[in-house]
């Protein structure tokens, strides 16, 4: 099952993680304390997610607004992981790199730990949820490769190299 911390701060209607709730697709939890210690996707990690955390412990995602997004709201016990470079897909954020819904986030860390069809599963949810994995085709399948959180960042820089060359 795929964890949600819900702060519930953002605009309802466009709340991904309530979405997927109402499929049963992931669980919402209202506290720290009441979200189970897992892997944590954090934009302030010091580590990257790769795929050898896929067997760690179940993936858990923040759901707050951007606005709020600062690293004291990630104090959620567990291995805290960032997210390598993507591109958002949703319309608020629409190629904006690293400006993910909790949706995408948690697609992403599925997809980097080989559940690319679990991913699917989650963003059939939404209009556009097809879109995130196209336009991350090619930087999810070289994640998905890597080993450990060394080669996901090696990866990713030249992602970052190619963003400043333009």
């Amino acid at each position: 099952m795929l964890h949600v911390r819900y702060e519930g701060d953002d605009d309802p209607d466009k709340c991904t993680a309530r979405k997927l709730a109402r499929f049963d697709l992931v669980e919402l939890h209202r506290s720290d304390r009441a979200t189970p210690y897992g892997v944590v996707l954090n934009p302030h990690a010091e580590r990257a997610l790769s795929p050898a955390d896929a067997d760690a412990a179940p993936l858990v995602a923040l759901d707050c607004s951007w606005e709020s997004a600062g690293e004291a709201r990630f104090s959620l016990p567990g291995e805290h992981r960032a997210l390598p470079y993507l591109v958002a897909a949703n319309p608020v954020n629409f190629g904006r790199p690293m400006q993910l819904t909790t949706v995408e986030a948690l697609a992403a860390g599925l997809v980097i730990f080989g559940r690319r069809e679990r991913a699917e599963q989650l963003l059939s949810k939404f209009t556009w949820g097809h879109t995130f994995l196209e336009l991350n085709e090619e930087p999810l399948r070289r994640y998905a490769d890597c080993e450990d959180s060394s080669e996901v960042v090696a990866v990713q820089q030249e992602y970052l190299d190619r963003g400043e060359g333009e």
